[in-house]
């Protein structure tokens, strides 16, 4: 695996936060070689900075972060990365739409690499920040699994 992008609604919460989580756990392993990057399914948060619930969430757990500006997915997004990871189902299926399906396989829900497979709350809403940090965690954690499976190198 040399790229995940991951991908919620507005790109706010979820997927930056799963960005700059996934990032410092592939660091501390010596894997800093692996891109990172997030996104989000509809525009109308791009531009916009990381919301202050996911920026303290981050901070509370000295997790690194860094300036982060909302996106829209893009088609070419397909091809630019080897793991295209959404927060929730409709997430999977909007991709599978804008890519026109998955031949490679490179789309997944992040909870579905994990023993307890499920949609990631959104903090947005529910402004549980804990719950969907804990959630994201396991996620992560299952990806650097892979990653070091798949011989990713330092």
């Amino acid at each position: 695996m040399r790229s995940v992008l991951f991908v919620c609604l507005g790109n706010i919460c979820r997927s930056p936060m799963a960005k700059f989580m996934l990032r410092d756990l592939l660091d501390q392993n010596g894997l800093e070689r692996v891109a990172v990057d997030s996104a989000g399914i509809s525009d109308e948060e791009a531009g916009n900075g990381l919301y202050p619930g996911a920026r303290r969430a981050l901070e509370r757990r000295g997790v690194p972060f860094a300036e982060h500006r909302a996106r829209r997915l893009q088609k070419g997004d397909y091809e630019r990365f080897d793991c295209i990871v959404g927060m929730e189902k409709s997430h999977v299926e909007a991709m599978r739409r804008l890519f026109g399906g998955d031949p490679q396989e490179k789309l997944c829900r992040l909870l579905d690499l994990t023993d307890r497979p499920g949609d990631i709350a959104d903090p947005w809403y529910t402004g549980d920040f804990d719950t969907t940090y804990a959630q994201l965690q396991s996620g992560c954690q299952a990806l650097l699994k892979r990653a070091l499976e798949q011989g990713a190198k330092p």
